[in-house]
C-alpha cells in the first residue's frame, strides 16, 4: 500500500440483518462494516457480519493492529464480532472504541455483553489478542493513530448512534449512519460536521415515499443524503445501510433516481473500494 493512499472499503452495506440469494448478488448481503485505510494504517467502523471477511483479508495482508469503532450496538452492527479472527490471535492487538452509551455502559462492559453465554458459547476470556477498550463522549475528537483525526457527533437513532469523520492528509470521509432527518430540514450541526468531505457514507434505508410509514425508526433516505452532500460541497455520496428487502433491481432503481438529482451518488456494494 502506498503511503499517500486514503481508501474506503465496504465489507458490509446492509442494515437490520444479513441477506443472501440470487436477488442480492450485486450489492451484497453483509451488514455494516467499513474499512478506512490511510497510508499503512487501518481503522474499522462497526462489526456487522462483514467484519468476518474484513478480518481474514487484513490478517492475510499482515495487519496486526486493529482499531474498531462502534457507531452503536444494535444487532446488525455487532453480529460479526465473535467471528473476527484477529481477536483470537496472540500476535494481534485490537482496540475497541465507543461513545453512544456514554454514562450508561463502558466499551469494555459492552463488548463483554456481546460475547457471553447464553448468547454465545464463550466469553471474551477466550480471546488471545491484546484487547483494549476506549470510551469517549460524542463530540470528542479522537487520535487513534499518528497524524489522523477522528471527529465524532451524536446522530438521531433509537438508543443513540455516533457519526464519525476521518481527516487525514487534507482529505476526509464522513460516516453518517444510522440517523433520521426532519423532513425539509438540513441539520446545521450535521452540515458543519460533514462540510468539505471528499466522500460521505449516508443512511439510505428508506425511500422518500416510505418515510411517513417508518417515522421514528431512526433512518433516512438517499435523496436527503444527496441534499446534504450538495449543501456541504461533498462530491461523492455512498448510499449505505440498505434495507434487507431491497433487491439488486430495487437498489439499481433507487441509485438511478438519486443520481438524477445528484450525479455523485452511488449505492455502496460489499467489497467495493473507493480511493480518495
Amino acid at each position: 500500500m502506498q503511503e499517500e493512499t486514503f481508501r474506503v472499503r465496504f465489507w458490509g452495506v446492509r442494515g437490520s440483518l444479513p441477506v443472501s440469494g440470487e436477488q442480492f448478488l450485486t450489492y451484497g448481503g453483509n451488514t455494516s462494516c467499513i474499512e478506512v485505510r490511510y497510508g499503512n494504517e487501518v481503522l474499522i467502523f462497526d462489526a456487522g457480519s462483514g467484519i468476518r471477511e474484513a478480518g481474514l483479508s487484513l490478517m492475510g495482508e499482515g495487519v496486526s493492529k486493529f482499531d474498531v469503532f462502534f457507531t452503536h450496538s444494535h444487532y446488525d452492527h455487532i453480529i460479526g464480532l465473535p467471528y473476527f479472527k484477529p481477536i483470537y490471535r496472540c500476535s494481534t492487538a485490537v482496540r475497541f472504541w465507543s461513545g453512544h452509551l456514554h454514562g450508561q455502559m463502558s466499551t469494555r462492559e459492552m463488548v463483554n455483553e456481546f460475547m457471553r453465554p447464553p448468547w454465545f458459547p464463550v466469553g471474551t476470556g477466550i480471546c488471545e489478542a491484546s484487547l483494549d477498550c476506549v470510551d469517549f463522549r460524542p463530540g470528542d475528537t479522537l487520535s487513534p493513530r499518528k497524524n489522523v483525526s477522528v471527529r465524532t457527533m451524536s446522530l438521531v437513532h433509537p438508543g443513540g448512534c455516533v457519526g464519525y469523520r476521518v481527516d487525514w492528509g487534507g482529505r476526509a470521509v464522513a460516516l453518517i449512519y444510522d440517523t433520521e432527518h426532519e423532513p425539509g430540514i438540513l441539520d446545521p450541526a450535521l452540515l458543519d460536521f460533514i462540510a468539505g468531505a471528499d466522500l460521505m457514507v449516508y443512511d439510505c434505508t428508506y425511500l422518500e415515499s416510505e418515510m411517513p410509514t417508518y417515522r421514528g425508526f431512526g433512518h433516512s433516505t438517499g435523496m436527503h443524503g444527496s441534499r446534504l452532500a450538495k449543501a456541504a460541497g461533498i462530491p461523492r455520496l455512498a448510499m449505505f445501510h440498505h434495507d434487507p428487502s431491497r433487491t439488486d433491481a430495487a437498489l439499481a432503481a433507487m441509485e438511478q433516481e438519486v443520481q438524477a438529482f445528484f450525479p455523485g451518488a452511488f449505492a455502496a456494494r460489499d467489497r467495493q473500494i473507493i480511493d480518495l
